[in-house]
């Protein structure tokens, strides 16, 4: 599969499906495009979809540092969609780039899907209660990564957001690429945590005017819905759906259930 320069950025991406819409999915921290395999096999009569890997995910080019890794990312997305708007589907951390690509690139977005977005800031400033069990949650990572224990700061990571095999099952290297990648993490936390994109600035999501759909696990860290309600009430035309039995890594674990969910809310949208 190519890669190539988009955004500004060496970007690899991989291409699913043969559907008549065009879709762009960006998949979550320590993951590559990849991941979307179970999920755009359930998809593919219906869209055909460009999934490229994140900047230091995969093989696309590692992070230099170059600036905020949500701009970055967000500019390397709406590269993929120039020649007109798109589906955009994001998980985790590329949930969050999907809903800045469609304030900061609108004419670039046809619907939006955010499943399980971590954008931290939205929940938080609305749930206090929330954002406490989320930082006392997070603590043990947090420790870790400031006395540079990347690898006790990994296991906490998948912990918490991963599909729930233990960090054992793992062979080396899978743990050695895990544990290389967790600086990428941090380097995420002034958007996810700060929204040092002006995303919650008033009127500004208010202002997207595309679809969405917002997607959590049941059985998902409690901030993931503080963090639903909060897009839920600024996006104009947001629905909610809940996956049953399903955590964090819902795409992976259950792409049978996402993918019904995302079909039925393409047919309506």
């Amino acid at each position: 599969m190519p890669k190539a320069i988009r955004g500004g950025f060496p970007t690899y991406w991989t291409t699913f499906g043969q559907g008549p819409r065009e879709a762009l999915l960006i998949h979550c921290s320590l993951a590559q495009s990849g991941a979307w395999g179970g999920m755009a096999r359930r998809l593919s009569g219906a869209l055909t979809m460009t999934a490229f890997d994140l900047p230091g995910h995969g093989r696309s080019g590692d992070w230099d540092g170059r600036g905020e890794i949500q701009q970055v990312t967000t500019g390397i997305a709406a590269d993929f969609a120039c020649a007109g708007p798109v589906d955009v589907i994001g998980h985790s951390f590329g949930g969050t780039v999907a809903l800045r690509m469609a304030v900061d690139y609108p004419d670039r977005v046809r619907t939006l899907v955010l499943i399980e977005p971590v954008f931290f800031a939205a929940g938080m400033r609305a749930d206090p209660q929330a954002a406490e069990t989320c930082r006392a949650q997070e603590a043990a990572f947090d420790a870790a990564m400031a006395r540079g224990d990347h690898e006790t700061a990994a296991r906490e990571f998948l912990g918490r957001w991963g599909d729930g095999a233990p960090w054992e099952d793992l062979n080396e290297a899978e743990r050695a690429g895990i544990i290389a990648r967790i600086p990428l993490i941090e380097a995420a936390t002034p958007a996810l945590y700060d929204d040092i994109g002006g995303l919650l600035a008033p009127g500004v999501l208010d202002s997207v005017a595309a679809p969405a759909l917002l997607i959590e696990g049941s059985e998902s860290p409690g901030i993931i819905g503080a963090v639903n309600d909060a897009l839920a009430a600024r996006l104009p035309r947001a629905e909610r759906s809940v996956i049953g039995g399903a955590a964090h890594m819902a795409p992976i674990s259950h792409p049978a259930q996402v993918s019904a969910e995302i079909l039925r809310f393409l047919q309506q949208a």
